[in-house]
């Protein structure tokens, strides 16, 4: 089958052009800003890729269009392929169709922490021998890749997914997660987000009650004890196993964490030790992260000891507090946090890695949900960890652009925060503040303009 892909450099849309390309599909694919790293990745693949929407494309004439959530009415291409009434789908449908159908699928939902769990869980899966196929929002560094069909072995019955809330398509309104009909189902937790499509927290809550409504009687739920909005979601009906995790460490059942100071920690299954965790990451959330990778793990048959032997070895996502290079004993981590909750625990996460060094942090605010300043009010209490905070709003009326001032919400932080709209002034604020033992911090959920290259490059510049 020949498909063409509409938007194939989007994450998700990406991971399934790689996945239909490994599954013997000849690939093509279009979208605007066609640049890397995707399109390098698409391209090794043997994907053909195109710059814009051109209707043109139609004569490319391929068995079915796959549709990406970027398009919608008035795209010139979408359009006349309504117009002539040629075959599309979305790209949620088309991977529960082809993918997906007939494996047991591991699927990681959640406002925040989806990557990094399903990295976890797919490096689980994989170290204990299972081979799984997966996709995934990012790249686990473990692998190298963000979505295969299976490992070397060319087959396996396991699947791990992201499995996004965001709607599926123009004309499918649904989160993209009923369409995956997994089996064994993360719920990490659940804050209001993507307000460019959700009204209130009511409204996601009740999509994730349809991602329950999926599960089968013989499945099995991971729910996040601590979140009250996913207290709510099982109430209104579950129909299949709960297993809950990261309660409080008296609990006699469920799963619990009990942490040591130096960021291992033991986990605890229905009030018995099972092991302790030696790893390389640190932070309260990505202990959560690997609690409920553990629990997943086990029910496909991964003993706890297994799994917890696995994280020891896990090298964490690309973009998830990475290192991008050391100057001067100044270093530069990369991070995708774009959440204001995100915020807080990547900041938190690097305090208590680092102790007393100075935290410089780098926001760009550029999800939708940012920049149409709905949660522009907690991004102070979100920076308060550190020392220094550099925010930076494009100018125009360019798609980075904020609708908002960035100075104002900033302002409750003091002389710690300043707001840039020109990013080589930024850069130049950013390395003039910048000392010997700092830590930078860049968060962002985009490109931001290569600025991680550019503070390295004008560090290297600053004699010492």
């Amino acid at each position: 089958m020949h498909i063409h892909i509409l938007g194939i450099c989007g994450t998700f849309m990406g991971g399934l052009a790689v996945l239909a390309r490994q599954a013997g599909h000849r690939v093509t694919g279009c979208d605007t800003n066609v640049y890397p790293p995707m399109s390098t990745q698409l391209q090794e693949q043997g994907i053909e890729l195109i710059e814009g929407f051109d209707p043109e494309q139609i004569s490319l004439e391929p068995d079915l269009f796959v549709i990406g959530n970027v398009v919608s009415r008035g795209n010139a291409l979408m359009e006349a392929i309504l117009d002539r009434g040629l075959p599309y789908t979305s790209g949620p449908q088309w991977i529960g169709e082809h993918i997906l159908k007939d494996r047991w699928v591991l699927a990681v939902a959640g406002t925040h922490g989806k990557t990094t769990t399903a990295s976890m869980l797919a490096w689980i899966l994989e170290d204990a021998g299972y081979e799984p196929g997966f996709l995934i929002g990012g790249v686990p560094l473990n692998f190298g890749i963000s979505a295969r069909l299976a490992g070397d072995g060319g087959d396996s019955a396991f699947f791990v997914i992201e499995a996004d809330e965001y709607d599926t398509a123009f004309f499918d309104k649904r989160s993209k997660f009923v369409h995956y009909r997994a089996r064994t189902v993360v719920l990490n937790n659940l804050e209001y987000d993507h307000a460019d499509i959700f009204p209130d927290l009511g409204a996601i809550e009740t999509q994730f009650h349809h991602l329950v409504r999926t599960v089968p009687r013989i499945g099995r739920l991971l729910v996040n004890q601590r979140e009250a909005a996913l207290h709510t979601v099982i109430e209104r009906g579950c129909w299949s196993e709960i297993e809950w995790f990261g309660g409080s460490v008296d609990s006699a059942t469920g799963w619990q964490i009990e942490e040591h100071g130096d960021g291992s920690f033991t986990v605890i299954f229905n009030g018995q030790p099972q092991g302790t965790v030696h790893w390389m990451l640190n932070g309260e959330h990505n202990r959560m992260n690997a609690l409920a990778a553990i629990a997943a793990a086990r029910h496909v048959g991964v003993p706890i000891a297994q799994a917890i032997a696995s994280l020891g070895a896990f090298q964490n996502v690309r973009r998830r507090m990475e290192l991008r290079g050391e100057v001067n004993a100044i270093r530069v981590f990369d991070d995708f946090a774009h959440h204001p909750t995100a915020i807080t625990t990547t900041v938190a996460g690097l305090r208590q890695a680092v102790g007393a060094a100075r935290i410089l942090a780098v926001l760009e605010p550029r999800s939708n949900t940012m920049k149409l300043g709905t949660m522009k009010s907690a991004l102070p209490g979100s920076l308060s960890e550190a020392d220094l905070v550099f925010g930076y709003g494009a100018k125009g009326d360019g798609k980075n652009a904020l609708g908002w001032n960035l100075a104002e919400a900033l302002a409750p932080l003091g002389q710690k925060a300043q707001a840039f709209d020109d990013l080589p002034e930024l850069v130049a604020a950013i390395v003039a503040a910048a000392r010997p033992g700092d830590q930078i911090l860049v968060m962002s959920n985009g490109g931001f303009g290569g600025i991680h290259q550019k503070i390295l490059d004008a560090l290297a510049l600053v004699p010492r």
